[in-house]
Parts: C-alpha cells; sequence; structure tokens
C-alpha cells in the first residue's frame, strides 16, 4: 500500500466549496491510511475562469484544516510542475499521438456551425452521428487536412468515441458502473489556445504523477468513460476510481450551494472570501466561529461512517478508521445543527488559554488573559461557536444594557427590596469574595431570613447579567469582582424596578 498517490485537483475559479474540502479529506485520509501521498494538483487549465488570489485562498484553507499536501505548489515533489497552466507544453503531443492512431481528430467547426448542427435538435452534441457533417479531420481529405493545418485555421482536437461500445468501469463506491459510447460525445481534448481540456489534462497529469487511486465528486463519474478509453488508446493503466456522493441542501433537492449559505444562514465555506470586485463577501466555517478539527470531523460523517457509535474522531482517528469501503451511494444531507453539535463538543475539549486567544479580539483589551480565560471556562458548555462566547456571555464583557423583562415581572417583588438592599451591604463585607464565600453568604442569609430561594436567587442573577441563562451565579461573581458586582447589584435593581413599573402601568 506504501505506493498509493492521490491527488486533490481543485480549479482556481473561486472559493474552495466545503464540499471540495470533503473530497481534500476523504483523499488525505486514504493516503495516509496506506502511508502514500496526498499531493495538491491546481488544474488551471481554463484561463477564461481563473480567478486571482483562489490558489491562495485553497491552500490556506487546506493549511487551516491540518490536510498539508506531500506534494503541491509551494510543497515541493518530483514530479512537478503542480500547476497545469505551467505543465502546457507537455499535453499536447498526447493529443497527437491519439489522432495519429485514429482515436481522435482535428474539428475546425466554429461556433456558427455548431450551432447550426443544433438546430433541428437542441440536444444535439457532437459524436459518431453528427461528426460526419461536420468539418473535422475525418470528413476532410488528407489533402485538405494538410492545407488547413498549413493555413494555421484554429482548431481543436476531439476525442473520437467508439461507436455502441460499453465502458464498464469498477468504482470503489459504486461498484460496476457501465456507460454506452453511443450516449456520449466526442471530447474536445486540446482547445484552440493550445490548453489542454480537463479531460485530457487529468489523464495525462495523473498518468505523470503516478496517480493510483483516483477519489472525486460523483460529478465526474459521467466522463470518467472518456478517460478510461484514453487511458486504453495510450497503453496506460488505468488508477483506481471512487466516485463520492453528494452533499445535499439542508432542506428540499439538489446539491449544496454558495446560495444556500445565504438562505439558511450558514457557511459554505471554510474561510471568509472577499472577491475584492464588488461581489458579496461570503464568511466561512472559520469566521462563524468552527474550529477546524470539528469541521473535519463533521465532514467526515458526510457521506462516511466507521460502522461503529463513536461520532468524536480526532484526524488521527480518522485516519486510522478510514476506508473507502464504508462510504456510501447516497447523497449526504449538510445538518448544520449537527455541525454546531460538533463544534460544541471541540469548544469543550479546548483549553480555556487557546479559546481566550481566540476571543481576544472581539473583546476589550482592558481584560487580562486569565480573565479571558477563565470567562472561556464559564461559557465554553453553553455555546456552539467560538464566537459565542463574547455574545452569549457579553455580561461578562460589561454591564448588561438588556434585562429579561418577562422573568422580571414573574419573579420581582417590591416587598423583597429591603432584602436586596441588604444583600448588597452583605456581599460588600465578606472578607474574601470568591465563589464559596458569596455562596455561603447569600444562602445563610436567605435561611436565617426565612425566604425562599425562588424569590432572591433569580433577581439576584438578574440584576448581575440581565438573564436567567448563563454560568453558576457565584462563579460569575468571583469573576466580576466585588465592585462590578455590587455596581450592578445596585444598578440592575433600579433597572428591574422600572421594568417591572413599566409592565404595570
Amino acid at each position: 500500500m506504501s505506493d498509493v498517490r492521490v491527488r486533490f485537483a481543485p480549479s482556481p475559479t473561486g472559493p474552495l466549496h466545503i464540499g471540495g474540502v470533503r473530497t481534500a479529506l476523504y483523499n488525505y485520509l486514504f493516503a495516509k491510511h496506506a502511508g502514500g501521498t496526498f499531493i495538491l494538483r491546481v488544474e488551471d487549465t481554463d484561463q477564461n475562469r481563473y480567478v486571482p488570489g483562489a490558489e491562495d485562498y485553497i491552500i490556506e484553507a487546506l493549511n487551516w484544516f491540518g490536510l498539508t499536501p506531500d506534494e503541491g505548489p509551494g510543497f515541493g515533489g518530483e514530479y512537478g510542475p503542480y500547476r497545469q497552466s505551467e505543465r502546457k507544453d507537455i499535453y499536447a503531443k498526447y493529443a497527437l499521438e491519439m489522432v495519429e492512431q485514429g482515436n481522435a481528430y482535428y474539428a475546425w467547426d466554429t461556433p456558427a456551425d455548431l450551432d447550426e448542427m443544433r438546430v433541428e435538435d437542441a440536444n444535439a452534441k457532437y459524436d459518431a452521428i453528427t461528426r460526419v457533417k461536420m468539418t473535422n479531420s475525418l470528413t476532410l481529405t488528407a489533402d485538405e487536412v494538410k492545407a488547413k493545418l498549413d493555413s494555421g485555421a484554429p482548431f481543436v482536437i476531439r476525442l473520437k468515441m467508439p461507436e455502441n461500445e460499453d465502458v464498464k468501469i469498477t468504482d470503489l463506491v459504486r461498484g460496476e458502473v457501465s456507460f454506452n459510447t453511443k450516449d456520449l460525445d466526442d471530447k474536445v481534448i486540446l482547445k484552440g489556445d493550445g490548453m489542454p481540456t480537463y479531460h485530457l489534462a487529468n489523464i495525462v497529469d495523473d498518468h505523470l504523477m503516478k496517480i493510483s487511486h483516483v477519489i472525486r465528486g460523483e460529478e465526474w463519474l459521467s466522463s470518467t468513460a472518456h478517460h478510461v478509453l484514453m487511458y486504453r488508446f495510450m497503453g496506460w493503466e488505468a488508477p483506481q476510481f471512487s466516485h463520492l456522493p453528494l452533499i445535499l441542501k439542508p432542506t428540499g433537492k439538489g446539491k449544496l450551494s454558495k446560495r444556500d449559505g445565504a438562505k439558511f444562514g450558514l457557511p459554505v465555506f471554510p474561510l471568509e472570501w472577499d472577491p475584492k470586485d464588488g461581489e458579496e463577501i461570503y464568511s466561512g466555517f472559520r469566521e462563524f466561529g468552527f474550529l477546524p478539527a470539528a469541521v473535519i470531523n463533521f465532514l467526515a460523517f458526510l457521506g462516511w461512517n466507521p460502522g461503529t457509535e463513536q461520532e468524536i474522531f480526532s484526524l488521527d482517528e480518522l485516519i486510522e478508521t478510514f476506508s473507502i469501503k464504508r462510504i456510501v451511494k447516497s447523497g449526504a444531507r449538510f445538518d448544520y445543527d449537527k455541525a454546531k453539535w460538533y463544534n460544541q463538543q471541540y469548544i469543550i475539549k479546548t483549553s480555556d488559554v487557546e479559546l481566550a486567544k481566540m476571543i481576544r479580539s472581539e473583546v476589550s483589551t482592558d481584560y487580562s488573559d486569565e480573565y479571558l480565560a477563565k470567562a472561556c471556562e464559564l461559557m465554553k458548555e453553553r455555546v456552539e461557536t467560538v464566537g459565542d462566547i463574547p455574545k452569549v456571555g457579553a455580561f461578562l464583557f460589561g454591564t448588561p444594557t438588556e434585562y429579561d423583562a418577562k422573568m422580571i415581572r414573574k419573579k420581582y417583588k417590591e416587598d423583597n427590596d429591603p432584602h436586596f438592599i441588604a444583600l448588597t451591604e452583605l456581599l460588600g463585607s465578606v472578607d474574601t469574595f470568591d465563589a464559596e464565600s458569596t455562596q455561603a453568604a447569600i444562602k445563610g442569609y436567605i435561611g436565617d431570613n426565612e425566604l425562599s430561594f425562588g424569590a432572591i436567587m433569580p433577581v439576584l442573577r438578574l440584576a448581575t447579567s440581565g438573564t436567567m441563562k448563563g454560568p453558576d451565579l457565584f462563579e460569575m461573581m468571583e469573576l466580576l469582582g466585588r465592585e462590578e458586582v455590587l455596581n450592578r447589584m445596585k444598578g440592575g435593581l433600579n433597572t428591574i424596578k422600572e421594568i417591572k413599573a413599566a409592565a404595570q402601568s
């Protein structure tokens, strides 16, 4: 298995979709499980769709997830260059070799010719039926072909598909798949500008880079027959193929798209994408407050399962457990709630010091590292994203500006005002302002005065944080400190009275 070589081969035409990350992940896991090599190859043959910055984005995303390539642009390797645009001179000779074999041909059809071909049938394709009516080296005489080539007239090279042949593919995910060539078109393999199409560049590079397994999205399954035939024409051994299931929308039909991000308010890219041309900026999982290990764990289960009840896997555990045999054929529903659940589990496992570093830029510089770490400790089991720590726990980083009016109307009784005043004075006099001491003092006062906890504790919490939700009241008080708590109890009680009065008027 040490000869396993796989490649993740994205096109730099925009931000890397989260489905592309899953493809990279499965390639990475398969390679590492086998002790093989994970390669990044940038397939930038379509220069019209090339987007500046997209390649850097892809590499940054892979690095954020810890899916570092063994070979690729900027990573070294013996089979480079790893950008197809830098390999342009390699491809033409293979296309010409197939022409000489009779397995490909020159075509001089103009866009107008192709439009005319579709006049009678809008779904017509360039194939064994239509090619005999077109301007190509199959319909022209040898002298006419030579004259065309000598004149420099622009041409493409098309693959000549056999007529009515079943092409069988053994897919490691889907089993045996068969295509009949009568249903397939004569793909362009070399464009007029000398650049190869995906189909030619793909098989040439996979051969030259000694790729053993191709693991890619199911959208490429229908093209695999063309690729298998080209391997046969060139006398090369084809790699083993695995076509991954689609990642489906959270609801409804169809695959997850970038539009679903805006529609459902969820990330569909790993990192923020700013096209810098006035188009919409898309936030990614990172900006939504997700930890990379959590996203990896979530994505691994979108189309694969270990066959056990275990759900939390580190990257090393995924490498050890991963098998293509356990990838499912059917589409995998993108469950954002499940993604947040995974993230919550990883936040809980992350050290308070690391979480504090992550939220440092989101809060005032007045707070020490120790304060932030303690705040993270109190909030980490109550949030789903890292960004929720300063948002949901806003009362830890400033006096509350909003109060739960519904709970105030339900819990606050004016008759207890003297007790709240007495408790404020009591907290001002405790020797040590820690959770244990404040809890003992307040509970002792409630017991001594034969009060109910339900009459006192909710209002104390509301005065301190504005909400009934949050960490332990006494641990929160200890973190805030004596002065801040006393100020909040005095100011908060006044606000509570005003809210109750407004409700009664």
